[in-house]
């Protein structure tokens, strides 16, 4: 045996060139102090789903953990995140059927949901910052993210009411505005309408390279628009078999004017993140879905993994591949695990 083990120690010492990789992984601390790769709090956007009236929250069914908030809810919720130093705050609103049409006009009321619940959180919590979504999907009766002539999505108009859109988002304080539309041109014409209006202080984080996904369905359930969607997305949104095309997209984006950029979905797309992130060196975001989270949180549930370590392992992965930092409905758990 211990001539075996000698012999053996000489050939790993030849080949290795007496390089053991594995001391620096030895310990936990050691581990900790060479890792490349740090989950911070301050990586973290956190996902709210705000709904009308008063009372208690109301359970996302398809995304265990997750509810829909009323406006004093959301007020909650940006004080939590306050006080677990979450930078931002994304806010979706669940519309009433009832104030859904064509052309999702409700959008465009300054008094919408949205915005009330940004007024209440910015009024209450100004620290936090507050990302509003710039699409139609939550107001449309169709349940697209612009309008529609027969079958077909229209860009340049559908664009004209995104820019109204964005403009009362952020008279009513809203500080990052997030065209997750994929209409062609709508950075330029947003950043124009924006700046035309005063809001020349609100920055826009394009979902520059967003893919036609079956990763969205628990957060379609969430706004109230799966169950109406006519077709799918597939005309404006990108194919999944794309790489090069993303890098267009964001390039344009860019070019027109956004301040960051977005993939979405993440884990599925890292790919397209890390190309992103070390083509252009801005702010690269990713979106952590609704499906990614609950595929995570079911398997939880049933025992067939430590969600716990999985979800700080999928953040990881995607600060790994280059985001600056990740949209997640983990964010208070996650937050909360590390303050410690």
């Amino acid at each position: 045996m211990t001539n075996f083990s000698v012999s053996t120690t000489e050939r790993i010492d030849a080949v290795t060139g007496g390089t053991r990789l594995r001391r620096l992984r030895q310990a936990d601390w050691s581990r900790r102090l060479v890792r490349e790769t740090q989950l911070s709090t301050a990586d973290l956007i956190w996902p709210i789903f705000v709904r009308e009236g008063s009372g208690e929250k109301q359970p996302v069914a398809s995304m265990p953990g997750v509810d829909r908030l009323t406006v004093e809810g959301c007020v909650e919720a940006a004080k939590r995140a306050r006080d677990l130093a979450i930078p931002v705050i994304a806010l979706f609103p669940y519309t009433d059927p009832g104030l859904r049409d064509e052309t999702g006009s409700e959008a465009l009321n300054p008094d919408n949901l949205v915005c009330r619940a940004t007024r209440a959180m910015k009024a209450a919590v100004p620290e936090v910052g507050i990302l509003c979504d710039v699409a139609l999907d939550p107001y449309t009766s169709h349940g697209h993210d612009g309008v529609m002539r027969g079958e077909r999505i229209l860009n340049d108009e559908s664009v004209e009411l995104l820019c109204r859109q964005a403009v009362v988002q952020a008279e009513a304080g809203c500080d990052i505005i997030g065209p997750s539309d994929m209409m062609d041109g709508r950075v330029a014409c947003i950043r124009h309408a924006l700046d035309a209006a005063g809001c020349r202080d609100a920055m826009i984080m394009a979902y520059s390279a967003k893919y036609a996904s079956a990763f969205y369905g628990p957060f379609r359930d969430a706004v109230g628009s799966g169950g109406m969607l006519k077709g799918d997305k597939r005309t404006y949104q990108m194919d999944y078999g794309n790489t090069d095309e993303a890098l267009r997209e964001a390039a344009q984006d860019l070019a027109e004017g956004a301040d960051m950029i977005m993939v979405k979905p993440g884990l599925p797309y890292l790919d397209i993140l890390a190309r992103l992130a070390a083509e252009f060196g801005v702010p690269t975001f990713a979106y952590q879905t609704s499906g990614e989270y609950s595929m995570i949180m079911a398997a939880a549930e049933n025992g067939w993994m430590d969600g716990e370590k999985a979800m700080v392992e999928t953040l990881s992965a995607y600060k790994r591949a280059g985001a600056s930092g990740i949209l997640t409905y983990f964010s208070p758990m996650v937050a909360e695990m590390l303050r410690g």
